[in-house]
């Protein structure tokens, strides 16, 4: 049986409270290293550091109306780096933008609900044993 290796996390979004959960959930049973964004901004800058996955969000500008959102972080991430697995976490219902959002190179979209927590932890099992 493989053992799986650790992680290199972003998670990008614009809610704190948010990332931290996210962060303590994903941090709890692993050793998996995640570093928290709150604007796509600061997530461009350090994509240099070539994160094994980026979980971001969508709306990212709840602070600054001029930020970018996650549609606009997804193409600068996947213009320089496009083997990064990104993960879209998102309250946006609207099957139109999964869509736009899997056609950009995302490579799972899940809605923030009570069950999304879980779902990721698995995607991130899937993608630790096959690095």
């Amino acid at each position: 049986m493989k053992v799986s290796s650790p992680l290199n996390i972003f998670i990008v979004d614009d809610d704190v409270m948010m990332a931290e959960m996210l962060r303590d959930q994903i941090t709890h049973n692993t050793t998996h290293s995640v570093s928290l964004f709150h604007t796509g901004e600061e997530c461009i800058k350090h994509v240099i550091e070539k994160p094994d996955v980026i979980i971001l969000d969508y709306y990212l500008n709840s602070k600054n109306l001029d930020a970018s959102n996650g549609m606009e972080v997804l193409k600068a991430i996947k213009k320089v780096h496009p083997e990064i697995h990104v993960i879209f976490l998102s309250s946006q219902e609207r099957y139109g933008v999964a869509m736009q959002v899997l056609q950009k190179g995302a490579e799972y979209y899940i809605i923030k609900d009570k069950e999304a927590f879980g779902k990721i932890e698995k995607i991130l099992q899937g993608i630790a044993a096959d690095i």
